[in-house]
């Protein structure tokens, strides 16, 4: 299986204005450096993958452009559903609260972080539908079911508890969760690892088809290259809080010009 093709990035670009812009984005902690001077466009339906060994800033990044960090340097600009560019740090919390709630998600690393674990399957989906008005039990319930099943999770176990399904099974009903409000962008924090490598590869499978048929514009972390590659339109690679390569998968894993770049790809990094 191969990275989606550069045919289908053009596909995904019927606009001719970005989903997302990020200009020399920063965050410190103290003296130290959590990422700097980071810049790229994201196009509707775009995935872009921020890969790099632990501690190189990824995450650190994928935090700040969600909202969960102040940034410390740079631009965050979102386009809205009306075409308007907005900047994000002039958002109020109620507004932050509303965009992540219903036009952006996010899928934890750990599923447990990203669910209510003492309410059922159903309550967690129907619980992002209630927080955006949803009052009619009916109709959160069918949508709740809607969602498991487009997740591949069997409908019937609407009424389960969170802690009665495997973990790969948990990260699928927290993808549902986040996707239950049609979302034009979603953030991903390593969302294949610690799964065995069957329940990773159907994992990466429904992301793929989902990314596709809801048009979804999403921002992976990962240290797993093959991830990156089954998955990614788009790498950026970060080395110690800075970009040190990007551009598009097969190019950047093909011929990697970077010295940080090859020793990932050739597996040499520890992660």
């Amino acid at each position: 299986m191969n990275a989606l093709s550069n045919a289908a990035l053009r596909a995904v670009r019927p606009m001719d204005e970005p989903l997302l812009r990020v200009a020399g984005l920063g965050k410190h902690y103290g003296e130290r450096i959590g990422c700097t001077d980071v810049t790229f466009d994201l196009w509707p339906g775009e995935v872009v993958c921020v890969v790099g060994e632990s501690g190189s800033g990824k995450s650190t990044l994928l935090n700040a452009l969600a909202l969960r960090h102040e940034i410390d340097a740079g631009t965050l600009h979102y386009r809205g559903t009306d075409g308007t560019l907005h900047d994000l740090s002039t958002l109020d919390e109620a507004h932050k609260r509303r965009l992540l709630r219903t036009e952006w998600g996010f899928v934890e690393q750990n599923p447990r972080d990203g669910l209510r674990m003492n309410v059922s399957a159903g309550g967690n989906i129907g619980d992002r539908l209630m927080a955006v008005g949803a009052r009619h039990f009916g109709d959160i319930r069918s949508k709740a079911r809607h969602w498991m099943a487009q997740v591949e999770l069997d409908p019937a176990r609407v009424d389960e508890m969170p802690g009665a399904f495997s973990g790969g099974m948990q990260q699928r009903l927290q993808i549902a969760r986040n996707l239950v409000t049609e979302p034009r962008l979603v953030f991903m924090d390593e969302p294949t690892a610690g799964l065995d490598v069957s329940v990773q590869a159907r994992l990466l499978d429904l992301l793929r088809s989902l990314v596709e048929r809801l048009h979804l514009a999403a921002i992976i972390v990962t240290h797993d290259i093959g991830v990156a590659r089954l998955i990614a339109h788009r790498l950026i690679v970060m080395q110690a809080g800075r970009v040190v390569e990007a551009g598009l998968t097969d190019q950047v894993l093909d011929d990697p010009q970077h010295p940080y770049t090859q020793l990932l790809v050739s597996s040499v990094l520890p992660v």
